[in-house]
């Protein structure tokens, strides 16, 4: 099947803007999860990711039951927004001054959904309490930063330490599938997140590593974090388009 890389999951999750503002004018909010409840991405996710593995073995992803999302040989997989606005009510302060330097709020936050909820800023980790997805969003020195997250999976594949190793290495069975960080990296379309030769992360914000708390400090800091993310989202769904759409494995 074709991959529509532009087809936008907020809309075929049930009830997914209706109060979005009414809760916190300045957070914002969906109790209704695409990750969850968006039909079209487990489908997307069910067949982008059923192919080849860089050990040999080959992906077939089926849906679960209950809340089992995707199954495969023993897995199971959650989806994850690779996507983070920093919109929570700890960081409210921070957001309250940023929200005052952008005109029209929450247009830029609903543009940023709409653009970020496609394929392209969505993967899938094996699910579990206390596993990959929950981990990297409550890690002081993480955030649920991506980058960071793909920092600590490059360390990871290289036995070095990061803030995450521990549920890295309790993921041990999945991330051997991909042998190297090189094979993860081709696996998931996630060229555009490190440098050619696979051996740095391009980072989206400059703050010092694993040393203090990541988040934007600032509209400068801000906007340049969204840019950053929009743009890998952009160019990813660009790579799955042109990789994938007619593609047999």
């Amino acid at each position: 099947m074709k991959i529509n890389v532009d087809f936008d999951f907020t809309t075929d999750t049930p009830n997914y803007w209706d109060n979005y503002w009414a809760g916190d004018s300045l957070l914002g909010h969906s109790s209704i999860d695409p990750d969850s409840h968006s039909k079209t991405l487990q489908l997307y996710h069910k067949t982008l990711w059923s192919k080849p593995l860089p050990n040999g073995e080959k992906i077939e992803l089926s849906v679960g039951k209950g809340a089992e999302y995707l199954v495969w040989n023993g897995f199971r997989f959650g989806s994850d927004s690779i996507c983070t606005s920093f919109r929570y009510k700890n960081n409210k302060i921070t957001i309250e001054a940023i929200a005052k330097d952008i005109p029209d709020f929450h247009k830029y936050i609903e543009d940023y959904v709409h653009k970020s909820y496609t394929i392209g800023g969505s993967i899938i980790f094996p699910k579990q309490k206390g596993g990959i997805n929950q981990s990297r969003g409550c890690n002081h020195y993480i955030k649920d930063r991506w980058d960071l997250t793909l920092e600590c999976i490059r360390r990871y594949y290289n036995n070095e330490d990061s803030p995450l190793a521990a549920v890295l290495y309790n993921n041990k069975d999945f991330f051997d599938l991909f042998v190297d960080f090189k094979g993860y990296i081709d696996f998931f379309y996630l060229q555009d997140c490190v440098s050619s030769d696979y051996s740095k992360v391009n980072f989206w914000l400059d703050t010092k590593l694993f040393e203090s708390n990541p988040v934007p400090q600032n509209t400068q800091e801000y906007k340049l974090w969204m840019e950053h993310q929009l743009s890998f989202v952009m160019n990813r769904n660009e790579r799955i388009k042109n990789n994938y759409n007619g593609s047999v494995y």
